[in-house]
């Protein structure tokens, strides 16, 4: 006999670092893999300012080691608050806001706070996986909401506004998307927080992508709706170059109090978990009010990558992809019939070409299904043999 774990253990799912386990299993024939699959700027030739390399060896020097207050450091808060009052134009004040562990932290506590069994989660179509396997593994469903790929990935209202029921716990906005690089419009976003505020659920807007904006702005729900409750979750891993320091927040912005038993139980969650890492908050005082020319700069490159990977990629027979807006994935569709599902798409890449991507169905089973999603951060030579690779692994098939 063995011990079995959980079954809402075993049942966890994550796309984007599941198909590793295959890339590994051909780099340990000395294989090169190109891999596509993270998206982490510092695996790339990305790196992070030396001023906030800086802040973080000052942090540990000046004595910031130990535990600091579970909620966040409060210079920090009072810097997010201000960071949020200035871009989004939000009411929320250092006492709405709650330092995590990175976004990934703030999503399972979150979802720990509003899912129960039952309980339903609307997401984007596709969407960032963590809020399907987190939902899941309390109990909950997550309702996915369609995208139209023909106009830009733009969220359909009336297919929200027809999935919303009283087992609706909130509406999640990723934004820029997170598989398709979407950057939802005014208007758009508007029409979810009506919704919102008519069903008397909050929007949970994921920003993490916002100043990685390649064409347009980005829009928050906090600054289109006064009266809509929004849960702001974002994080510095991005724009800041410093994925591995693990280091994001939530934002609360509730003008009527319709949140205070939630944020009141994120605090409590908070406390038990004792706190986020003290010295790299410290560092991300700096991050915020230093210098921020680096991202200006990161925008630029980026832009040419992905214009080279979108058109190379546009070039193979079979693929397309709509341009992303923001973020740094591409999200293109797989128009080819001798692969059966975009895992073995997927997989046949990897196994004929040694470029890693993510299966899109990954992402979603319905809205992601015949797709996959590709990273377009590393240098553009790198990219060259990437997508050569992709179009020679495909002529074997």
């Amino acid at each position: 006999m063995r011990f079995r774990p959980t079954d809402r253990a075993a049942g966890m799912q994550y796309a984007i670092r599941d198909m590793v386990v295959y890339a590994r299993e051909l780099e340990k024939k000395g294989i090169e893999v190109i891999r596509l699959n993270i998206g982490d700027p510092d695996a790339y030739d990305f790196d992070t300012p030396e001023h906030i390399k800086r802040a973080l060896f000052d942090a540990v020097l000046q004595g910031y080691n130990g535990y600091c207050d579970s909620e966040g450091d409060r210079e920090l808060r009072e810097a997010i608050a201000e960071r949020e009052r200035k871009k989004n134009n939000s009411i929320a004040g250092p006492e709405d806001v709650i330092v995590t562990s990175g976004i990934t932290e703030g999503i399972q506590m979150l979802l720990a706070a509003i899912i129960g069994a039952g309980d339903e989660l609307l997401v984007p179509g596709p969407t960032y996986p963590l809020y399907i396997s987190v939902t899941s593994f309390y109990g909950g469903r997550a309702v996915a909401y369609r995208t139209d790929e023909e106009n830009g990935w733009r969220p359909d209202i009336e297919d929200i506004r027809k999935k919303v029921n009283e087992r609706t716990r909130a509406i999640v906005v990723v934004n820029p998307n997170n598989p398709t690089g979407a950057v939802y419009s005014r208007r758009d976003l508007e029409e979810i927080c009506n919704i919102a505020s008519e069903h008397s659920i909050p929007v949970i807007a994921d920003e993490i992508y916002d100043m990685l904006i390649y064409e347009g702005e980005h829009i928050s729900p906090v600054s289109v709706s006064k009266d809509t409750a929004v849960i702001t979750m974002n994080g510095f891993s991005k724009a800041y170059l410093v994925t591995g320091w693990r280091m994001g927040y939530i934002s609360i912005r509730d003008a009527d109090g319709f949140l205070e038993e939630l944020k009141e139980a994120l605090l409590k969650e908070a406390r038990a978990r004792l706190s986020a890492n003290h010295p790299v908050q410290r560092a991300m005082i700096a991050a915020l009010r230093g210098p921020q020319e680096h991202i200006r700069k990161m925008v630029k490159t980026l832009r040419e990558r992905r214009d080279y990977m979108w058109k190379r990629l546009n070039e193979i027979e079979g693929i397309s992809a709509v341009k992303p807006a923001g973020a740094f994935y591409l999200f293109p569709k797989i128009q080819r019939s001798e692969f059966r599902n975009d895992s073995e798409f997927v997989l046949h890449v990897l196994r004929e070409g040694h470029v890693l991507l993510v299966n899109g169905s990954g992402f979603d089973r319905t809205y992601g299904s015949m797709h996959f999603r590709s990273v377009f951060l590393p240098p553009l030579e790198t990219l060259e043999r990437a997508a050569d690779a992709i179009e020679d692994a495909l002529k074997k098939k």
